[in-house]
């Protein structure tokens, strides 16, 4: 039996918590906040307000960290010295040196994995379109489009004050609400050449992080993609992931992905399984990440998603900002 434990007991510890406690072969055995009150949340665990404290009297097998992002590695790196495996929710890290840092410890480390919730991978629409895309039935990929138009108010930040500020969070939109979209335009279109791109602030919130921000990509293979992200719309709607090939264009809109071909017709191909609830927009793969990266450590696999993979959108971002504040293209070698 895998002893689990889990750091950071706010919003996102409330999708994995569950998810552990309905395995067959791993057990939550503690967890950690700095808030007391949420010693009540997990009944049956040893509950730690001091994570070095719970790694030191703890024999776990995997960490869940769910904490602000400029607290990510810190912890992880905590962990890994001491051999326990990670379930790091997305980001990396609130910085691109952090993240460099976390992804480093997999080649200091190469005993302990470190999986990265980029769980939008594993949607059922997602990997519908990488078996088409890579069949080459369709010919090349040619363009993609990736659109999140989201609502967050200002008492989201004022809830937790960490997510309005660069320091704490290390931006806005795009770290926060649509590092997966970014991670899929990378993932799907193959290594970037260069970015022009750039950010802005809509809603008079106060902060030093963008709102909106916007992208213009341009592939090695010659495809080009084109991002957008807000979080100044009116309400949280459907993500739209666009991928145009040469004979047929590829669409997932509210959770569904369609394929479009030369002669009009629209076929249905999948459809995401869906979390119950508000929060909808989270997706539902966490389940299916988590599971996978508990049957890696028993069998001492690698099918699961690396630090390293989680490096590039990390770059991305870098270069969006580089890019609004010199108001010129970024050449991705730089980060090479």
């Amino acid at each position: 039996m895998l002893k689990a434990g889990v750091v950071g007991l706010g919003d996102i510890s409330k999708v994995h918590i569950p998810i552990l406690q309905q395995q067959s072969e791993v057990e939550l055995i503690a967890v950690c906040d700095i808030d007391e009150k949420c010693a009540r949340n997990v009944p049956g665990t040893s509950f730690y307000t001091d994570y070095r404290q719970m790694l030191d009297e703890e024999r776990l097998d995997c960490l869940h960290i769910c904490l602000p992002h400029h607290l990510h590695y810190q912890v992880t790196k905590a962990a890994v010295e001491k051999g326990i495996h990670v379930i790091l929710e997305k980001p990396l890290a609130h910085t691109l040196t952090d993240s460099r840092a976390i992804a480093s410890l997999e080649q200091q480390y190469p005993q302990v994995k470190i999986c990265v919730n980029l769980q939008n991978r594993l949607n059922e629409s997602v990997e519908a379109l990488q078996t088409v895309v890579s069949s080459g039935e369709y010919g090349a990929v040619t363009g993609l489009k990736g659109i999140v138009t989201w609502h967050r108010p200002k008492s989201y930040y004022k809830e937790k004050p960490w997510r309005g500020s660069m320091e704490t969070a290390g931006g806005g939109v795009m770290i926060n609400q649509s590092i997966h979209t970014l991670d899929l335009l990378q993932l799907i279109g193959g290594k970037i050449d260069a970015i022009r791109g750039s950010v802005d602030q809509l809603l008079d919130y106060g902060h030093d992080i963008e709102d909106t921000a916007t992208a213009y990509i341009t592939f090695e293979n010659q495809a080009t993609g084109l991002f957008f992200a807000t979080i100044s719309n009116a309400q949280n709607s459907s993500v739209e992931f666009q991928v145009v090939l040469e004979k047929a264009k590829l669409t997932i809109k509210d959770s569904i992905l369609t394929i479009a071909k030369d002669d009009g017709e629209k076929i249905k191909i999948a459809e995401d399984r869906k979390l119950p609830g508000s929060k909808f927009y989270y997706g539902a793969s966490h389940a299916k990440l988590i599971n996978q990266f508990y049957q890696q450590i028993s069998t001492d696999g690698s099918d699961y998603i690396h630090a390293s993979d989680g490096l590039i959108s990390m770059e991305m971002i870098d270069a969006i900002y580089q890019s609004s504040e010199r108001k010129e293209k970024i050449n991705m070698e730089v980060f090479q």
